[in-house]
């Protein structure tokens, strides 16, 4: 009995025997269990206030031993006793006579909190593997990647929607029931072999292999995992358009790397690992490198080394030490950029930037002639200022807001504007205010606005001229710049005004004067016909013997006096028409005009004086070269002047040749003679004797009223008149006619 009882104590499960008269028996040990600090007598004392088991679970106990006293129905039950975390459950039934007579309740009462708390954790973790399996599912079929299960055998078992897709099934089902492989054989080697290799060997295989999905040929990454026992897993991930970036990629840097080698700028690329990959024709040639010693890709000291070596690097006291922080170029966050300066006198700005990659991208641009230019372009600047402050004339130069940018110190002299107001750069309209009240008539303020107004915007040049109020007068301008802005300047034309008015009051009186000297010629020439009219009437008659008969002496006379007034008659003719063609009033009566006959007459006329000269004359020409539009009178009084110069000019037996043809659209008349010619300053001086007052009587050499009227006519006829000639030999008139 000892030995039960101790058994009974140490026993995981506990009685209660319950006696019909509601009488309960059972080991100190079980209050523990229901969380009482002693076991009650009667049954109904196990529920009570927040200790005990629950009023309902009381209720349900107490009916299943009322039940089992006086049915004998066993019963089975979880109690859950208050105020703790104790599970038990409790199988009862009628007990044995022997044990209780009476009609008693044996419950046996069983600790199941460690077990409940084991089939919480298990029913958890199933719930969770449940999810889990549901959710990895879900995943599976909603993956973009095709992805199977093969079983032991290998066989598909699973297969997703993308799978499905790829190899355009129309269910999971008949995929699986066909075992249709997403891939193709490769090498002879299926790809249930290549799944049964990974299984054996206990090891992914992955491969690349193209294949036929979605109607194109694509390339696939494809892995096969071994799951043990329970089979086979793969996957496959679409790698076509990696590929293609991979060989766009790859384009690019090739087509980037043929641009880099013909930039004008040195460029040199090094990896992650600072060895030099890359480097253009410009680098080698700058640095002085040859391309077979960056075949074996030098590393990035190696290439500082070698460009020190070639004295293509600045002179730097540490050199060790300059290296070692030119590393920091390859983890820097952004490009870094330094101009180096090397003994030579080259300079170069370095840019150094760093690749995604943890590679290295340095530029080298050869600036020297930037600088030089750069400093050129100071010194240039400096002169400017120089030249600028001290030009005559004032300057500004306005911006295309009309706001004042440069002035030279003469521009504030002349408008009396102050040094600190120019430096505020004030507006036209400020400026304008004030150098209004410079001018003699402020209104001509305007003027210069539109003027400036006119150089800015529409950049236009325009000008005019001032007057200050002190008496002073300008020439002003406005001139648009290339760099859109406006250029005024201001000139003192002072002196030059008074000169002006000066040589216009002169001019005044000249033309006056040559009016008045035209008149005198004209009442003079009229005068001196009366005259002559009178002498060569009376000449006359002495001739026709009215005065009775002369003497051979007095005939020689007669006859010399009647040749002297026909000739003063002609020189006062030319007179006439010489005035009257300088002074425009020359009345011409044009018609088709035969140059050629008309020249031939001429000719014909002249022969008795060309044979008592002892002259030949020989005339080139036909009437085919046509006509011109002109006054026949005029043309061949011009024509007879030049002709009867040749014949005074030429010594006896001399020759003169007279051409006429077409030439420039016109007619052409040559007339030349082997005369003595002419030295250069008396042919200089005929060509300026263009009219009357250029003409000195008495001088040798063709100087006289013939050639300036012959001139006077062509020139009147629109034509031209060249006269040319050289010391001892001979002259040649030229005269155009249109």
């Amino acid at each position: 009995a000892t030995r039960m009882t101790r058994m009974l104590d140490e026993a995981p499960v506990l009685p209660l025997l319950v006696r019909s008269d509601g009488r309960i028996e059972a080991p100190d040990r079980l209050a523990a269990w229901f969380g009482l600090e002693k076991m009650p007598e009667f049954l109904s004392e196990l529920s009570a206030e927040g200790q005990g088991i629950p009023a309902e679970e009381y209720e349900a106990l107490f009916a299943a031993v009322r039940n089992a006293q006086k049915g004998g129905e066993p019963f089975h039950m979880a109690l859950s006793p208050q105020g703790g975390d104790r599970s038990l459950v409790a199988r009862g039934h009628l007990a044995d006579p022997q044990i209780s007579p009476g009609s008693a309740a044996l419950i046996w009462l069983f600790d199941m909190t460690e077990v409940n708390a084991t089939l919480r954790q298990l029913g958890e973790e199933r719930d969770t593997a449940r999810h889990a399996f549901a959710a990895l599912s879900g995943l599976i079929e909603a993956a973009p990647m095709p992805m199977w299960h093969r079983g032991p055998d290998l066989k598909l078992m699973l297969v997703n929607q993308a799978y499905v897709t790829a190899v355009d099934g129309s269910s999971a089902e008949d995929v699986i029931a066909a075992g249709t492989e997403l891939v193709e054989p490769v090498g002879g080697m299926t790809a249930m072999a290549i799944a049964a290799k990974a299984r054996k060997d206990d090891a992914p295989v992955s491969r690349m292999v193209p294949a036929t999905i979605y109607g194109q040929r694509q390339m696939l990454h494809v892995t096969d995992l071994p799951l043990g026992e329970t089979g086979v897993a793969g996957y496959a991930v679409n790698v076509q358009e990696l590929e293609d970036r991979s060989r766009q990629l790859e384009q690019f840097r090739e087509a980037q790397r043929d641009l880099l080698d013909h930039l004008s700028a040195a460029v040199a690329q090094f990896d992650r690992n600072r060895a030099l990959i890359f480097s253009n024709q410009p680098f080698l040639r700058l640095f002085d490198l040859k391309p077979i010693w960056l075949t074996d890709q030098p590393e990035f000291d190696r290439v500082l080394d070698r460009m020190r070596e070639t004295g293509r690097l600045p002179e730097v006291r540490d050199f060790p030490a300059w290296r070692g922080e030119r590393h920091s170029w390859f983890l820097a966050p952004d490009a870094a950029e330094e101009n180096w300066q090397l003994s030579d006198g080259t300079h170069l700005r370095v840019i150094a930037q760093p690749t995604p990659d943890g590679g290295l991208l340095l530029l080298f641009e050869d600036r020297t002639e930037q600088v030089q230019l750069a400093s050129a372009r100071d010194t240039l600047l400096r002169a400017r200022t120089a030249t600028f402050d001290n030009l005559f004339e004032s300057l500004a130069v306005f911006s295309p807001d009309g706001r004042l940018n440069i002035w030279n110190r003469r521009f504030g002299t002349v408008w009396g504007l102050d040094e600190e107001f120019l430096a505020t750069h004030p507006r036209v309209d400020q400026l304008l205010s004030k150098m209004g009240l410079m001018l003699k008539r402020p209104a001509q303020v305007g003027a210069i606005s539109e003027v400036i107004r006119a150089a800015t915007l529409d950049r236009q040049e325009t000008g005019g001229k001032i007057a200050l109020a002190d008496g002073r007068h300008f020439e002003f301008a406005g001139v648009p710049l290339p760099d859109g802005n406006a250029l005024f300047t201001t000139l003192d034309i002072t002196d030059s005004h008074a000169v002006e008015q000066a040589l216009r009051d002169r001019n005044e009186a000249l033309i006056e004067a040559d009016s008045l000297k035209t008149r005198f010629l004209t009442n003079m020439s009229y005068e001196f016909r009366t005259p002559l009219t009178s002498i060569s009437g009376f000449a006359e008659m002495l001739a026709s013997g009215l005065a009775g008969p002369l003497t051979p002496q007095g005939e020689d006379y007669v006859k010399a006096i009647l040749d002297s007034v026909e000739r003063l008659t002609g020189q006062i003719e030319n007179v006439l028409d010489l005035t009257q063609s300088e002074a425009g009033n020359l009345p011409l009566v044009k018609a088709p005009v035969s140059v050629f006959n008309m020249v031939k007459t001429l000719v014909t006329e002249r022969q008795g004086a060309l044979d008592k000269a002892g002259l030949s004359l020989d005339l080139r020409g036909s009437s085919i070269v046509g006509n011109v539009d002109g006054d026949e009178r005029r043309l061949a009084q011009a024509l007879g002047q030049v002709i009867d110069n040749a014949i005074s000019f030429t010594p006896p037996g001399g020759q003169i040749q007279v051409q006429v043809d077409r030439h420039q659209g016109g007619v052409r008349v040559l007339v030349a003679d082997n005369g003595p010619g002419m030295d250069a300053e008396t042919l200089a001086e005929i060509n300026r004797s263009r009219d009357i007052s250029g003409i000195v009587p008495g001088t040798p050499q063709r100087k006289g009223l013939g050639i300036a009227l012959a001139r006077q006519l062509i020139e009147a006829h629109k034509g031209s008149f060249e006269l040319a000639s050289e010391a001892g030999q001979g002259t040649v008139v030229a005269i155009w006619l249109p």
